[in-house]
């Protein structure tokens, strides 16, 4: 009767053996005692299962390594084209300036209304610019100015620099007086030609919401203009400093834009010229 407790055990690890060849996600425990664990042997089906299981657990990781992989690796190269595949349509939407296609009719006319522009701009800079330097003139009744005075000039250069210069010209003005001075040639009308600089800056031969902003800007600048005169010192000498860097910083922005579209060839990306509609 001593054999009994073997018995069941060695039944009960029959069993489990059993099942666990049919099931094999989870091996089941082996019995404690050194003599069954040796007297068992171990399932053939089982030990394939569970290598297959492997197999396809590795595959996977190894898939799923490479797919993360490829997916956080997307290398940008020239052209705003990507190594992925899966970013084919986002290339296929990169902007890209138009073909200028040069003739020396164009240059030349092109080279009249954008610099016309600049030459107009550094008329109104070499105008200005005596007054928002006088309060640090050397000569006779010059006042200097207070540290809040002086504080407040160096915030309006810096606020003109940024909303004038920045904001107003490089990214909005020059871009369009570019474009627009690149759609003339020696085939245009004589009055685009001979008004150039004013086509270029859209107050003609322009979209009608063109026209409007352009019109409105100037008279709008016109009238502050007009106001600042008005200022006292060293305040007229404070908004006149902030013209002087707002105007020299959209005059190189011009330049620099002109410049880089007849080096490349390719007109300024993403701008509307704002030319009228043709008639039918």
């Amino acid at each position: 009767m001593h054999s009994s407790p073997s018995f069941a055990l060695i039944g009960a690890a029959l069993l489990s053996n059993l099942a666990s060849g049919f099931s094999c996600n989870a091996p089941a425990p082996l019995p404690s005692s050194a003599f069954l664990r040796n007297s068992l042997p171990p399932s053939a089906s089982c030990r394939k299962n569970s290598q297959n299981n492997k197999d396809i657990f590795h595959q996977r990781t190894t898939q799923d390594i490479f797919a993360s992989s490829a997916h956080n690796s997307r290398v940008m190269v020239r052209g705003g084209s990507v190594g992925n595949t899966a970013l084919s349509a986002t290339s296929d939407a990169a902007p890209v300036g138009e073909d200028l296609n040069l003739t020396a009719g164009k240059v030349l006319a092109s080279l009249w209304g954008a610099f016309g522009v600049v030459y107009i701009l550094a008329k109104a800079i070499k105008r200005v610019l005596p007054i928002a330097l006088e309060p640090f003139g050397k000569g006779e009744g010059v006042v200097p100015l207070t540290q809040f005075q002086l504080a407040a000039y160096v915030i309006t250069c810096l606020w003109f620099a940024y909303v004038e210069g920045y904001k107003g010209f490089q990214l909005k003005f020059s871009p369009l007086v570019v474009s627009r001075s690149f759609t003339l040639g020696f085939s245009s009308p004589i009055h685009h030609l001979l008004l150039a600089p004013l086509y270029s800056m859209g107050l003609f031969h322009a979209t009608k919401k063109r026209m409007i902003i352009s019109w409105s800007v100037s008279t709008g600048v016109a009238l502050i203009v007009a106001a600042v005169k008005r200022l006292p010192y060293p305040w007229r000498n404070i908004v006149d400093a902030g013209v002087v860097v707002g105007l020299s910083w959209g005059s190189i922005s011009i330049l620099g834009g002109y410049i880089i579209s007849l080096a490349t060839g390719i007109a300024p990306i993403d701008v509307d010229p704002a030319l009228p509609e043709k008639k039918e």
